[in-house]
């Protein structure tokens, strides 16, 4: 016999996965643009400091 059709919890399932992937892609691109803006700002210098000579 088929199973019954739960087309309410089907479509609770579906939401709460898009909303999983639209919250880590976020968080990828949040994550992304931290490291951008940290190699912006110099946090790695290239030349050594006056004191670390």
């Amino acid at each position: 016999m088929a199973r019954k059709p739960n087309y309410q919890f089907e479509r609770m399932e579906r939401d709460r996965q898009k909303a999983l992937k639209v919250n880590e892609k976020a968080s990828a691109k949040r994550e992304q643009r931290e490291r951008d803006r940290a190699a912006a700002a110099g946090d790695s210098p290239a030349e050594p400091d006056a004191d670390e000579i």
